[in-house]
């Protein structure tokens, strides 16, 4: 999709003109080969986006625009071609029914969550880290102040991590599993390899102590027979700690007891580019209040109108 990028729209309202100076522009990147942001100051600059030769604005209203920023948002890469159009043309056969169109949107965000593509690339990073060190604590005002449990990766974690494990996988390419591949072992490897790991589980942790804390943060999705083979095959050498971990991380029980955690966890990492308990969100109220709906309604973002509400948040839409 080509776009243009025609003015600079700076939004100065309440900016007061300090002594020191008039603010300096900076350029913000947070992802190579993907699109930068530009400050005057504090204040994030936004750009209008007209189609090549034309004065008409691109909005995340269109469904090309909408489509290339659900590849940047939660794959952090640029669209590839069929899979841009297979979900630009989704959407634009409803024509002009906005109910068809909305459903459709729904569809097509949330499908990248679901997406092989995502499913092992940041959702296994969300679930490495809850292997390792187990959930986080966060408040809750839903029903009265009380503490919950949350995901325990940031997203300062989550996005270069997740961008080690998903660098040049495009499912669907020539070659794409052998480089899902490559790259999930070069990370997990690294990430054993990190003090903060070496920290919780000391070389001269048992293979037994190191399964068993593993199994517990996760959950204990492992069965008996499972653990006592992770177990045995760390103490005869056959897997090493960064196997293991993955073997539990990849457990089909812990992918489907965290989904809906991990979901909700994403629509702000995705939509907003925030943590859950940061900008609007002063503590994990809302997190806990759409976990509750997406759990009430047994997963389904349709019927808990989850995917629906952050893409017609003013939030997400003041970002364009």
């Amino acid at each position: 999709m080509r776009i243009a990028i025609a003015v600079l729209v700076i939004a100065l309202s309440g900016l007061s003109v300090l002594a020191q100076g008039p603010p300096t522009l900076r350029i913000v990147t947070e992802v190579p080969n993907l699109p930068s942001e530009l400050f005057y100051g504090d204040i994030r600059v936004k750009p209008l986006r007209l189609r090549p030769g034309t004065n008409t604005p691109i909005t995340i209203n269109d469904a090309d625009f909408f489509v290339h920023q659900q590849y940047v948002d939660f794959l952090s890469r640029m669209p590839d071609i069929s899979g841009f159009n297979f979900w630009v043309n989704e959407i634009t056969a409803c024509g002009s029914n906005a109910t068809c169109i909305a459903l459709l949107r729904n569809n097509t965000s949330g499908a990248f969550f679901l997406s092989i593509e995502f499913q092992q690339t940041g959702y296994l990073v969300e679930r490495l880290y809850k292997v390792a060190y187990g959930d986080g604590t966060g408040t809750s005002t839903l029903g009265g102040s009380h503490q919950i449990s949350v995901p325990i990766i940031r997203r300062s974690e989550f996005q270069p991590d997740s961008l080690d494990i998903s660098r040049d996988v495009v499912v669907g390419q020539s070659g794409w599993p052998q480089v899902l591949e490559a790259n999930t072992v070069a990370f997990i490897n690294t990430f054993v390899g990190r003090s903060r790991f070496i920290t919780a589980y000391p070389a001269g942790m048992s293979a037994l102590d190191f399964v068993n804390t593993l199994n517990t943060n996760a959950g204990n999705p492992l069965s008996p027979a499972e653990r006592d083979q992770l177990v045995s095959e760390l103490n005869s050498g056959t897997k090493t700690r960064a196997q293991v971990l993955r073997a539990v991380a990849e457990d089909s029980d812990l992918a489907t007891a965290e989904k809906n955690k991990a979901f909700v966890l994403m629509q702000y990492f995705g939509y907003l580019r925030r943590n859950a308990n940061e900008g609007n969100d002063s503590d994990y109220t809302g997190y806990d209040f759409w976990l509750q709906k997406l759990n009430t309604h047994n997963g389904d973002f349709h019927a808990a109108e989850m995917v629906r509400a952050f893409i017609l948040s003013t939030e997400y839409n003041n970002r364009f």
